[in-house]
């Protein structure tokens, strides 16, 4: 496979949407807190690997008996309550993920029918990159009139298919989700700037085999591990800063703004060295980049809306800021936008 996965010819268009406002916001991680230590007395990683390599000191696991519509549904009600909505209010659901309950049916309709809502849910698929999928899809909703009350949801359950073995992905995530609640906005409002792209030619870099019909669920493959999550760390750690420093440069441009105009940076909480990569090449100043992978680890499609919940709730964000966020994984899938408060 060529190491010029994105080149000129690949670029993902860009596009603008506006007239959307976040209406709140809302997270939930589960009470286990697994540290780098605890990863050392129970597997033998070493502690200060894990962090120098990646930036994370701790992550959370959910216990056995929650799946991820269970973290999407506390995150979910915490947004409506702090909107002081009720579920009659809300008429669409989407919820990023890649770790959904089950196969069929779709993780959202779950939450749906837990939350008391009735309207039109549906999964969203692209990995690390599913909130930023899911929260376009909304907004293209709420800009046309279709919906009045989105509510968008990212949310993953990482611990539950990573090889517990491979000191390459298990101390690198984590379990969480966030919520936001999407409506009309003005028009200042929403997507200044954004592009969505994919490249499947890198699809091999980061996958979970079995589980599919490609590769039902066979025991003489689970001895192999193929249910768990299979990473070329290395590679897809190149992509990720380059096309960080390609799609933002673009979105940028298109939206007329330079870095230092940019008011608060949220990326996919992956790794610091991929975060401070990119933004120390753009020339981002690192007290814009919004962290929490030190508390979290990668946390997949909940990365991008629990940190924007708990910038909210630190006051990092008002009205009228212009956000840079980006999420980026599996596909290869990206989203990176500018986004006006």
């Amino acid at each position: 496979m060529s190491s010029d996965l994105i080149d000129q010819n690949r670029r993902a268009p860009l596009r603008r949407l506006t007239g959307v406002q976040v209406v709140a916001t809302g997270s939930y991680v589960p009470d286990p807190v697994v540290t780098n230590e605890d990863l050392h007395a129970r597997l033998g990683f070493d502690p200060a690997w894990v962090q120098q390599r990646s930036g994370i000191r701790e992550r959370r696991h959910a216990p056995p008996e929650m799946a991820t519509s269970d973290l999407a549904v506390i995150a979910a009600e915490r947004c409506m309550q702090r909107a002081g909505v009720s579920p009659a209010d809300v008429d669409l659901v989407l919820v990023g993920t890649f770790t959904p309950d089950m196969a069929f049916p779709a993780t959202a309709c779950l939450v749906q029918d837990r939350l008391g809502i009735r309207a039109p849910a549906v999964d969203l698929q692209a990995a690390c990159a599913g909130f930023m999928y899911a929260m376009v899809t909304a907004s293209q909703f709420v800009a046309t009139g279709c919906s009045k009350l989105a509510l968008v949801i990212g949310a993953d359950c990482n611990s539950r298919i990573l090889n517990p073995q491979d000191q390459g992905t298990y101390p690198l995530f984590g379990d969480g989700a966030g919520a936001v609640l999407l409506a009309a906005g003005n028009q200042d409002q929403g997507l200044i700037s954004y592009t969505l792209g994919s490249d499947g030619s890198g699809g091999e870099l980061l996958s979970r085999p079995m589980g599919g019909s490609r590769l039902p669920m066979q025991c003489e493959l689970l001895e192999k591990g193929l249910q768990y999550m299979q990473m070329d760390g290395r590679a897809v750690f190149k992509w990720a800063v380059r096309l960080l420093d390609e799609s933002i440069s673009d979105v940028l441009r298109a939206s007329e703004l330079t870095p230092a105009e940019i008011d608060l940076v949220i990326l996919h909480q992956a790794n610091i060295r991929i975060v401070y990569a990119a933004t120390d090449v753009l020339g981002i100043d690192r007290k814009k980049v919004f962290i929490n992978l030190d508390r979290y680890g990668n946390t997949s499609g909940g990365s991008i809306p629990l940190a924007l919940d708990e910038a909210v709730e630190q006051g990092r964000i008002e009205r009228g800021h212009r956000l840079l966020l980006s999420g980026f994984g599996a596909g290869l899938s990206w989203g990176t936008a500018v986004w006006r408060w």
